[in-house]
């Protein structure tokens, strides 16, 4: 069941990079994406996709998706598991335009990533 043609997009965007499909994911991403992140501003599709490729191997999981959509926009709050953490929440504000993903805003603790000891 379809709830709107913009939370469609980014679930499949969402799905598609957490299954490590960085190149499905970039397809449903705007050449000229502005991704701001904890301690670093992205700007263009090979940035983004470059950030997103370095982190999806890393993980084993995506636990508990909360979503929000409103006109342009999609919130999505999930937990991306690696071996470091199951537990630490993300959250993901992304603006569509065109029928592709143009801005993200993406939160979550960078220390909780780290491997144990760093």
């Amino acid at each position: 069941m379809s709830q709107s043609p913009t939370l469609d997009l980014v679930t499949a965007y969402h799905l598609a990079w957490t299954s490590g499909d960085i190149e499905a994911a970039m397809r449903l991403v705007d050449d000229d994406i502005v991704c701001r992140a904890p301690g670093v501003d992205l700007h263009g599709e090979g940035a983004y996709a470059q950030f997103l490729g370095g982190f999806a191997p890393m993980l084993t999981g995506i636990g508990d998706i909360a979503e929000f959509a409103g006109g342009e926009q999609v919130t999505l709050f999930y937990y991306p598991q690696t071996a470091a953490t199951t537990t630490t929440p993300a959250a993901e504000l992304f603006t569509v335009r065109d029928a592709r993903i143009a801005e993200s805003v993406l939160i979550f603790d960078r220390l909780s990533y780290a491997p144990a000891g760093e």
